[in-house]
């Protein structure tokens, strides 16, 4: 198998407003939209985020009414307290403070206006105990 590109598909009830908070708060720009549908990039995140509004036909029945959930759409970045600052500064709630953990990941999270778990991350070495 060769895999070309990658995406994460997300179903939830707003996609215009998704669309638009991956937009304005973490630079994404919208490759490709319809009703009902978004498809976004960044050249440097290597995937498309993509919306899908809950209930559209084109989805299979199993999935249809099925909402995001159980899903934390992270992304590392070099500069995380200064990603917080910014964030704060646009009047974005943080709705997981900035965290350390044993195994060398930090991060914080906020959720888009459906609540999808967006998270920010940097990674350090594991400090010993």
């Amino acid at each position: 198998m060769k895999i070309t590109s990658s995406a994460v598909s997300l179903n939830v009830d707003d996609v215009p407003a998704a669309s638009a908070f991956l937009v304005e708060h973490f630079g994404f720009r919208e490759e490709m939209a319809a009703d009902g549908f978004a498809s976004l990039t960044r050249e440097d995140v290597g995937m498309n985020v993509i919306f899908l509004r809950r209930g559209l036909d084109t989805l299979p029945a199993d999935q249809r009414d099925e909402h995001t959930a159980g899903l934390i759409l992270a992304f590392v970045v070099e500069d995380l307290e200064g990603e917080l600052a910014r964030l704060r500064s646009e009047g974005v709630t943080i709705t997981m403070p900035l965290t350390d953990e044993e195994w060398g990941e930090r991060a914080f999270q906020v959720r888009d206006p459906n609540g999808v778990i967006v998270q920010l991350v940097d990674w350090n070495a594991p400090t010993s105990r």
